[in-house]
């Protein structure tokens, strides 16, 4: 795309050209004429933003109906903002799959894909299997990988500004591999890496359960739940990362690990064996008793790991998903503690977006870092400081 903001590097022509792609993008066909009116700019700023726009592939000219030409004789021009002149793509690596989504400029989705993968392959081979899956994703799709304009990615543990896992321990060879840096190597574009609860939880506020709240908690729930929070419609990732990682919460005393307590035996269960985990909700569901006490523990404990976070940040909404976010019962017991211990019960509600939460949160990573360049904005929700 060259510079997207046609060419001027001026920074009056870079401000110029975000109002008038702001108003492009928000108007059906607008002519010179609106676009004049809509931004305030005057008729020959518009024109010059409009040929540097037109010479970058950004706008296109758009015919106008036939019966718009019958009535006016020679009709006025008119433009659209091109959101196929470039794609984002959002990346989520968890422990059982990958997963993509592909989408034009605007957010709009063109293609998706996942493929399975083993709880104990290593980095090596996870990350051959991402690139396996995104480049089914683009041949399916017809995209070329030159059109990619961003990359966002999801991924578990504790992620630092330039991609490096500093610490994760749900994926094997997971901590201290530089996964920005390693994926970077596919793609001619920026490559931005989340945590997958942050990611999830900037989803649930683009298109999911959040869309009317600015100050919400999202629960990845699992053995070792992660949390991922907006304060103020930001994103807020702490000063090392580490903001929300309530499945740490054990360490400050608890008699035992979340592992143990969903067990049903005299041994603790594997993290990463989510089938082993659905045994247990599914025998407690038919009315086995030691599987029913497990399930209420856990809950209990995830309850308590909730409640720290809502009082220290008093959001409006809790949004639980993950795997838990399938298991019957669910909210009710979350809502019943969480007005015990907190003093100001939040809202709480089950994720609208499901298992495609992180790799729509990871697209929304990737369409803030092409909006900061195309429209010259600043303070997006996934922005770090």
């Amino acid at each position: 795309m060259g510079r997207l903001t046609g060419g001027d590097p001026s920074l009056l022509r870079r401000i110029n050209s975000a109002v008038v792609l702001h108003a492009l993008r928000g108007a059906e066909s607008p002519t010179l004429t609106d676009l004049t009116r809509i931004t305030g700019l005057s008729r020959p700023t518009v024109e010059g933003v409009m040929e540097g726009l037109l010479e970058a592939g950004l706008v296109v000219e758009s015919m106008p109906d036939g019966g718009e030409a019958r009535r006016q004789g020679r009709p006025a021009r008119r433009f659209r903002f091109r959101a196929e002149a470039g794609h984002l793509l959002g990346i989520e690596i968890g422990p059982h799959r990958v997963s993509a989504l592909l989408s034009e400029l605007d957010g709009r989705i063109v293609g998706a894909g996942s493929r399975e993968v083993s709880e104990t392959a290593c980095a090596d081979d996870r990350l051959e299997k991402v690139r396996m899956m995104v480049a089914d994703v683009l041949r399916r799709t017809g995209v070329a990988r030159s059109s990619l304009r961003a990359v966002g990615v999801g991924s578990p543990g504790i992620v630092e500004a330039d991609g490096t896992v500093r610490l994760g321990t749900a994926l094997p060879d997971w901590t201290g591999l530089a996964l920005g840096e390693r994926l970077r190597r596919s793609f001619r574009c920026p490559v931005l890496v989340e945590n997958d609860a942050n990611a999830a939880a900037v989803a649930e506020h683009w298109k999911g359960a959040a869309t009317e709240s600015d100050d919400i908690v999202f629960v990845l729930a699992g053995l070792s739940p992660g949390a991922g929070s907006l304060i103020g419609g930001r994103l807020h990732r702490g000063y090392g990362g580490a903001a929300g990682e309530i499945g740490a919460l054990h360490l400050l005393g608890r008699e035992a690990t979340p592992e143990r307590l969903l067990s049903t035996t005299d041994r603790p269960l594997d993290p990463l064996d989510e089938a082993a985990v659905a045994a247990v909700f599914a025998e407690a569901r038919r009315g086995d008793a030691r599987a029913q006490a497990a399930v209420e523990r856990y809950i209990q404990r995830l309850v308590h790991d909730v409640a720290a976070l809502v009082l220290a940040l008093d959001p409006e909404l809790v949004v639980v998903g993950g795997w838990a976010a399938g298991l019957d019962g669910v909210l009710e017991p979350l809502r019943r503690e969480l007005a015990r211990y907190c003093l100001r019960p939040p809202r709480v509600t089950l994720s609208l977006l499901g298992e495609a939460a992180v790799a729509t949160g990871a697209l929304r990573l990737a369409l803030d870092q092409v909006e900061e360049q195309l429209f010259a904005v600043e303070g997006t929700v996934t922005a770090r400081s």
